[in-house]
């Protein structure tokens, strides 16, 4: 086990006689990409957090239960039991929105379903269907996945690009050394004296 000397802080700032421009500049591209990834991966979370967040709210709202009366017998048998419900079939169906318009279409009913079953839908202010809105603890947990994978995808640009940099400055530096070994290799054969 090789020995390591005591852990030093900030190395790739200190002064050295063996550091070279590109290591300074390398550097500060680490610093600087650790910077930006943070700020645009928790920038990014947070503003699609609060975004998925207020359009949840803005659903719970703006969309409105009201009751559709199915107009066509719904197929399939009747279910048994009228405690259960079949299985759910599209059925054509007619409702009233909230501003007193008159609106029909294709809706889920249990299977079976005779003309004139209230069925309960959720609309937008302009009568359309829509799903029901997600309660306020299922919107926080949207709104936190969302947020998360959005901070990650946006904290992985900077990353990714700063990987990229360091590979070339790397290459670079890896031709800087073999022209310098290339000049001075040939030197260390020759015997002196």
């Amino acid at each position: 086990m090789a020995f390591r000397g005591p852990k030093v802080w900030l190395w790739r700032w200190r002064r050295n006689p063996l550091k070279r421009r590109a290591d300074a500049v390398e550097s500060w591209i680490v610093l600087g990409a650790w910077l930006i990834t943070v700020l645009a991966g928790v920038l990014a979370g947070l503003t699609a957090t609060q975004s998925v967040e207020h359009e949840l709210a803005r659903e719970r709202v703006d969309w409105k239960p009201v009751v559709a009366l199915v107009v066509q017998d719904a197929p399939g048998p009747a279910p048994a039991n009228s405690r259960t419900s079949g299985e759910p079939v599209w059925a054509k169906a007619r409702w009233t929105a909230v501003d007193g318009s008159s609106h029909s279409g294709q809706i889920r009913v249990p299977s079976g379903s005779a003309i004139g079953t209230p069925v309960t839908v959720w609309t937008d202010p302009r009568g359309h269907l829509v799903t029901k809105p997600a309660s306020a603890s299922q919107a926080k947990l949207r709104a936190v996945l969302i947020g998360t994978l959005l901070g990650v995808g946006a904290a992985a640009v900077p990353f990714v690009s700063a990987r990229a940099l360091r590979g070339r400055l790397e290459r670079r530096r890896m031709d800087q050394w073999d022209e310098e070994w290339a000049r001075f290799g040939p030197l260390w054969g020759r015997k002196t004296g």
